[in-house]
């Protein structure tokens, strides 16, 4: 009596629905907040059920959090084309990570906030995705130095430093404009586009800054 009656349905889609419900939770409630009560619910199913589909609370967190990276992951890659100049293939990128950040508010306090204070194995499934990322930004500088170069002369401990400060901004200022009222997509990656390529764009063009002699 009470059990919560389920339509039936693939068990595939059943699970996907079970993580719609408890990526939307987890985000607005917070890994220790949230319950699986409150997810059940909110996906239509018995506790049970989603016990039986997904073993336990941090399975079913783990289980969010490579879903939600893989999705991260692809919308970016799938929006750079790599047929166009690389400013392009950049300003394309941040698009992509902006658009999918703030289409997917939940998802990405699951990603940026929740995983990554609640100890292993969850920061290091947020780590392996931000390492992905990073990879993928340090070819594109690579690509761009050798279009203005043609020999690039980038020295590789300074084309990675240059992809995870670029990734570290993304990152905060995709925080920052999902809790700040208007900001659209476009917005941010022109913000980030106009603080990163002018620094960039000199530097393929050989024209980087030097601090002042000691």
């Amino acid at each position: 009596m009470g059990a919560v009656k389920t339509k039936r349905m693939p068990r595939a889609v059943r699970e996907q629905q079970m993580l719609d419900a408890a990526v939307e939770t987890f985000g607005r409630r917070g890994y220790m907040a949230a319950s699986m009560d409150e997810i059940a619910e909110l996906a239509g199913v018995s506790k049970p059920l989603v016990y039986l589909y997904l073993n336990s609370k941090e399975d079913l967190f783990t289980a969010c959090i490579r879903r939600e990276a893989k999705a991260l992951v692809a919308a970016v890659r799938t929006g750079v084309r790599t047929d166009l100049p690389a400013d392009r293939q950049l300003w394309d990128g941040l698009l992509a990570f902006f658009a999918h950040t703030a289409e997917h508010p939940h998802a990405w306090s699951v990603l940026h906030l929740q995983a990554r204070t609640h100890g292993e194995p969850f920061a290091a499934e947020v780590a392996a995705m931000r390492e992905e990322i990073v990879a993928f930004v340090t070819q594109l500088i690579v690509v761009a130095a050798r279009e203005a170069h043609r020999d690039p002369d980038l020295p590789e401990r300074e084309v990675a430093g240059l992809a995870e400060a670029l990734v570290g901004a993304a990152e905060s200022l995709a925080a920052w404009a999902n809790s700040a009222d208007g900001t659209t997509a476009r917005q941010a990656a022109a913000t980030l586009m106009n603080f990163a390529w002018a620094g960039l764009g000199n530097l393929m063009n050989n024209r980087p800054w030097s601090p002042p002699e000691a």
